[in-house]
């Protein structure tokens, strides 16, 4: 069967070359254009099953070649791509007749799921043996997992310890309940995966699974895209937004990173929780909403609620049941088995013939301590087929230096914090020791810290602590708009009201660096 054409149009070449390169190693045909004028002259001489439509472009907006495209007959479904404060410019094009619009930074699975929705195909994990095909509908291939006859996702939880086995039973059973569910654990432990799994095996799989990360977002923008907005409810909002609660209707949301949510917004999740309804931003009719909520966060709740971070009663209405996930370190018998899988998922990706490791490097695996857990397992092994020289990869874990007997205490966790620490504004954008690629989107990796200064704080005068600290309230405002906008620096600098040469400067002064350069592949 013929493979699904796919048209990616943004300005940015790193944005395109990514999805392009995304959306071929998972069997689709890709073409790219750089401009909204070359869009349309591709669009009329050929025939997509959808298109990738970025909005901020210059000379020629994605929405005026949606309005282009559509006044000239164009029937192909249209993806809108929008940063996040062009929210409401992907609104107006779904009213101009876009198919569906994406967030960015966006990940794969989101990706994923909006093209399967332009071209009708319901699906997160494999379909069951016992299905229906959806009639006259092409097989969508998957971003996120092998071919069907495998039925299995790389990043479906391979595991054979017993905690694991404990967490996926508890799971099934919780499948058809429609309880909130809260999953704990460690960043890169599988929280994600056990949440679609809840829902896979639930009578609301054929529903949308719709994914929300609290900590992505100020409090401000995460109620907008939780509840929505009307029109005129704030400057920008020019058009009504229906938010991720209604688009999960008869669905499933999944609140990733709960822990982090403001403290008004934990209130009007409760109302939704107890009520099954609420109000859209700036809106005075409630929404009716039913919407299986799973939640997950790698912080300790009875902690946060002792530091009056987070409501008691929303945990209470939260954990019915909660599912906790072991990390890697406490269940090392799981690693051979990954390694297994993903040598053989990432070999078939990359053409690569390795098949199994040395003995030295299979060791140097088993008593690593894997800090960023299975993610970052999957990286290393990714970056191990990738590069074709184990002994690389083993000169890398030597330097890190972890190891379960390394007498430290509990290891750190993804982030680089240990286990019940609290992130900080400063810390918040560090560089763990072992950076954690994901194999996912360039535009939401981890930053280092600015230089440091030589002099210690406390012998620092009032001045100098003065400056330093706006100096660090200065990288984190740059990085979060660099975040926002995809690292396109121009739209960022227009956006921040400073030069374009400005923040050239402002960025090398505090030491922040695109990820996309620093990526390895």
């Amino acid at each position: 069967m013929d493979s699904i054409a796919v048209l990616v149009v943004d300005d940015e070449e790193s944005v395109r070359t990514y999805v392009a390169e995304l959306l071929e190693s998972a069997g689709y045909q890709v073409r790219t254009a750089e401009s909204g004028s070359q869009a349309l002259e591709m669009l009329a001489g050929n025939s997509f099953d959808a298109v990738l439509l970025d909005v901020m472009m210059p000379e020629m907006t994605g929405l005026e070649v949606l309005r282009r495209y559509r006044a000239s007959n164009g029937a192909s479904p249209v993806i809108v791509l929008s940063a996040l404060a062009g929210a409401d410019d992907a609104m107006r094009a779904m009213k101009m007749g876009a198919t569906d619009y994406l967030s960015k930074p966006f990940s794969n699975s989101e990706l994923e799921q909006a093209l399967g929705r332009a071209l009708g195909w319901p699906f997160s994990l494999p379909q069951s043996p016992d299905a229906a095909p959806v009639p006259d509908a092409k097989p969508v291939p998957s971003l996120l997992q092998p071919p069907q006859d495998e039925r299995v996702d790389a990043r479906q939880l391979i595991s054979i310890s017993a905690s694991m086995r404990r967490a996926r039973a508890l799971a099934d059973r919780l499948a058809d309940t429609d309880v909130p569910v809260l999953i704990l654990g460690e960043s890169g432990t599988g929280k994600e995966v056990i949440a679609r799994e809840i829902h896979q095996r639930s009578r609301r799989r054929p529903r949308p699974f719709i994914k929300v990360n609290c900590a992505a977002l100020p409090s401000e923008l995460l109620e907008s895209e939780l509840f929505g907005h009307e029109k005129g409810a704030f400057t920008g909002a020019t058009a009504e937004k229906p938010g991720k609660f209604e688009l999960a209707d008869q669905g499933t949301i999944f609140l990733d990173e709960i822990g982090d949510m403001a403290i008004r917004l934990q209130a009007k999740l409760l109302q939704v929780l107890q009520d099954e309804e609420f109000f859209r931003v700036g809106g005075k009719k409630s929404v009716k909403v039913d919407a299986r909520v799973v939640v997950a966060t790698n912080r300790e709740l009875d902690h946060e609620i002792e530091e009056g971070n987070f409501r008691e009663d929303l945990y209470y209405r939260l954990n019915v049941v909660s599912i906790r996930l072991s990390p890697l370190r406490e269940r090392k018998e799981d690693i051979v088995p990954l390694v297994d899988y993903f040598l053989k998922h990432y070999g078939r990706r990359y053409k690569n013939g390795l098949v199994e490791l040395p003995a030295e490097v299979l060791q140097a695996f088993t008593e690593y301590d894997w800090p960023g857990n299975v993610r970052e397992l999957e990286n290393m092994v990714r970056r191990l087929v990738v590069l074709g020289d184990p002994m690389l990869v083993l000169d890398e874990l030597k330097a890190n230096g972890r190891s379960g007997s390394n007498g430290r205490g509990a290891a750190p966790m993804a982030d680089g914090r240990t286990p019940g620490t609290k992130r900080s504004p400063v810390n918040a954008g560090r560089l763990p020791q072992r950076a954690n690629l994901q194999g996912a989107s360039p535009f939401d990796m981890p930053q280092p810290p600015p230089p440091a200064s030589s002099v210690p704080e406390s012998e620092m005068s009032l001045k100098e602590i003065g400056k330093r600290a706006a100096m660090l309230a200065e990288r984190e405002a740059i990085l979060a708009m660099l975040q926002r906008t995809a690292w396109n620096k121009r739209k960022a600098a227009a956006k921040l009201r400073i030069s374009y040469k400005a923040l050239l400067y402002k960025i090398k002064e505090s030491g922040i660096v695109d990820p996309r350069s620093s990526a390895e592949f």
